[in-house]
């Protein structure tokens, strides 16, 4: 059956505010061409037509230099399975100040976890939503090794489903855990779900990480809607936060194309101080993700 194609993004438009020198956007994908890298039989879209790797890597670093990003995470794509090549390619070619996150299937090899630091990939990615190649009992299994090489599990679930059953595995961990998209709540825009309090509870100990990413996925823009999650995640432990955009917002679904600037002006509007806005696109992605000083990579 034929898939269907991905949107282009629209040309990045300014912020109101610029981020600040060193910043970095915690989540982003990279595809390539039609043909350019092998596409995974079981994914649900293809990369829209047009632009090569070197024309997503063009748009990618002019919305980086419109919203003042000098810093980048890019997450493998489940549109390519467990290859991969174009994001191993795209974080080389965006050279210092990028990373990578990878997939890795359960049982994988810690030959295959030394290959992700050599290729500066700095975690795997779990969906605990739709499933995929990693499952959580394979994640935990494979959590001590990956804690040997200074590599962590970033995770996509139902906060207000799922915290409830995931809690205690993630207080055990060796690893870092951080949990895309504010925790992707599914019910209820609302902090008071006895799962997200869960979550902000977790962040309040130290033990999780979480992006303030994707609100376009939850509600409509200007997204105020999502200002009082994000607000509590910032306010149970602001140094345990990160801002990424989602670009360039693959599987859409019935979520509506977002403007990137859009999505920095919601992190802007609930950010209390200069300096926690600081903290949260410079110091903690360069503390997490292995950065230098700001201005280094």
């Amino acid at each position: 059956m034929d898939k269907p194609d991905a949107l282009i993004p629209p040309a990045p438009q300014a912020p109101k505010r610029r981020a600040p020198e060193g910043a970095c956007d915690a989540h982003v994908h990279l595809v390539g061409g039609r043909g350019e890298f092998p596409l995974w039989d079981g994914r649900v879209e293809n990369p829209a037509p047009g632009p090569d790797l070197d024309g997503w890597l063009h748009m990618f670093r002019t919305q980086c230099d419109t919203l003042g990003i000098s810093r980048g995470v890019i997450v493998h794509s489940i549109l390519y399975g467990t290859d991969n090549s174009v994001t191993v390619e795209a974080v080389r070619r965006m050279g210092a100040g990028f990373r990578g996150v990878g997939l890795l299937p359960d049982g994988a090899p810690e030959a295959e976890m030394d290959r992700f630091v050599d290729w500066n990939m700095v975690a795997v990615r779990l969906n605990y939503v739709h499933g995929g190649v990693l499952s959580w009992e394979g994640a935990k299994a494979m959590s001590p090794a990956l804690a040997e090489r200074g590599l962590h599990i970033q995770m996509l679930c139902h906060a207000d489903q799922h915290m409830g059953e995931l809690a205690e595995d993630v207080r055990k961990l060796p690893v870092d855990v951080v949990f895309d998209h504010i925790g992707w709540p599914k019910d209820a825009l609302t902090p008071d779900s006895a799962g997200f309090r869960t979550l902000c509870a977790l962040l309040s100990e130290g033990k999780v990480w979480v992006k303030l990413s994707a609100l376009y996925r939850m509600c409509a823009a200007p997204y105020t809607d999502a200002d009082p999650l994000v607000a509590a995640l910032i306010a149970a432990n602001p140094e345990r936060c990160l801002w990424g955009s989602d670009w360039p917002h693959l599987m859409l679904a019935d979520a509506t194309m977002p403007q990137a600037a859009d999505l920095l002006n919601a992190f802007d509007r609930v950010v209390p101080d200069a300096q926690t806005r600081d903290r949260i696109l410079v110091d903690n992605p360069a503390e997490l993700f292995g950065f230098g000083p700001s201005g280094e990579a």
